[in-house]
């Protein structure tokens, strides 16, 4: 008789959250997969808005305790409840251990965090999942050393390069396996890893069905841009400083005067003032449409009514910095020509002069020039466009890394017909 199938709980930091739909659709891919899964959200959403994906996606949700100070009562019954346990003292003394290296209150939530995790977890949970290296690895590590169920990590960016260097390797060394989304991250995690062989890569890749191809562009606006206005580019992306929306402004505002041309921003993100008044002060106000977060149609729609896509990642000063953007994605799947630069894995989507052009982050000037030749030359539009369609399609489709993923993980978690498959 087949044992029955046990559950998986995927940790992230917010759910839902539109700013981390390729968790999302991570999700929904495991869902149609056949794997039973909740998800634990370390806070609450705050985005106005919701993915179409995110109604598809049956997993029930537990929200732990934001601040622990907030709800008192949950996170002492969880303490009683756990340290009880068999795991406890191993993840108190893990936990200890952290906190003298680390002595900040985010270090103490995380433990309580894991407390309620570890305390109200269902009995049919064999498998605990962390999306993002940083704060949500540390709450899942916790409870699965309390719980004894073992655990895996997704990294993705922020979360690889602002977490300090020794507790990367203490979670490289306690987790299942890890995946992660670009060449670059793999080759950083791999160089600190006692067992490299324990990490993997496994792109994003987008559902093409929510993509569909909107066809070869028109071809009188390919000759001319858009007959009635402007050519358009579009950036989609919060308003943090990795995106280098900075350095876009000042891009813009060093292009001729008589270039006609316009730029649509969505996204939120809390330097949105400060870029309103940045453009006012460069003078391009009157060409920039602020249009704030929106809902996945919206998006597509913006897609299809531009010309030209630009995302001018960079470095910030903490170290943070994107992995690969799935904007790009998908702004490639509607045959949109990409300007970004040449950080982290962008260069794995973007060759530049072939499916799009990169230049140097914090560049201004080569990113006026790229912007400019992309504005002046409908056809050069056309031909990355079209190249950067092709590749996306053949190499970033989200059924790829399902593929890879569902392996990875243990046969408890599967459908009877997968562990067949996989001993057959």
């Amino acid at each position: 008789m087949e044992p029955s199938q046990q559950s998986v709980t995927v940790v992230v930091k917010g759910y839902p959250r539109l700013s981390e739909t390729f968790i999302a659709q991570e999700i929904y891919a495991l869902q149609c997969r056949g794997l039973r899964m909740r998800i634990a959200s370390l806070r609450r959403p705050t985005d106005p808005a919701s993915h179409p994906v995110h109604a598809e996606i049956h997993a029930p949700i537990l929200y732990l305790p934001e601040y622990l100070y907030e709800d008192p009562r949950r996170v002492l019954s969880a303490w009683r409840w756990c340290r009880r346990r068999k795991g406890y003292r191993v993840a108190r003394n893990a936990w200890l251990s952290d906190l003298s290296k680390d002595p900040t209150p985010n270090r103490v939530r995380r433990f309580g965090q894991a407390l309620v995790l570890s305390a109200e977890l269902p009995d049919d949970v064999g498998f605990l999942y962390a999306h993002f290296l940083h704060t949500p690895a540390s709450v899942t590590r916790y409870a699965s050393l309390m719980s004894q169920i073992p655990w895996a990590c997704s990294a993705h960016a922020k979360d690889i390069w602002t977490t300090p260097e020794w507790e990367k390797r203490q979670k490289l060394r306690e987790c299942r396996w890890l995946v992660t989304c670009t060449a670059a991250n793999l080759d950083h995690l791999r160089s600190i890893s006692d067992d490299p062989g324990k990490a993997s890569l496994v792109y994003h890749g987008l559902d093409f069905g929510r993509f569909d191809d909107p066809g070869p562009p028109v071809e009188s606006v390919v000759s001319s841009g858009h007959a009635a206005g402007p050519v358009e580019i579009v950036s989609v992306g919060r308003a943090v400083e990795k995106k280098g929306y900075g350095d876009l402004l000042e891009a813009l505002s060093r292009l001729p005067r008589d270039l006609d041309w316009r730029l649509v921003h969505i996204g939120g993100g809390a330097l949105i003032n400060r870029l309103r008044s940045a453009a006012g002060t460069l003078g391009i106000s009157d060409r920039i449409q602020w249009r704030g977060p929106q809902p996945h149609d919206e998006v597509l729609r913006a897609y299809r009514a531009a010309d030209i896509f630009v995302l001018s990642c960079r470095v910030a000063e903490d170290g943070d910095r994107d992995g690969l953007p799935n904007v790009l994605l998908e702004a490639q799947s509607q045959r949109l020509p990409c300007v970004s630069t040449r950080i982290s894995g962008i260069p794995e989507l973007v060759e530049d002069g072939v499916t799009g052009l990169l230049v140097a982050h914090k560049d201004p000037d080569s990113l006026a020039r790229a912007l400019q030749s992309l504005v002046e030359n409908p056809e050069l539009r056309k031909r990355l466009g079209q190249a950067g369609f092709e590749r996306v399609r053949e190499r970033f489709s989200l059924t790829k890394g399902i593929d890879t993923l569902v392996r990875m993980f243990p046969e408890s978690v599967l459908p009877v017909e997968d562990r067949i498959l996989r001993t057959a």
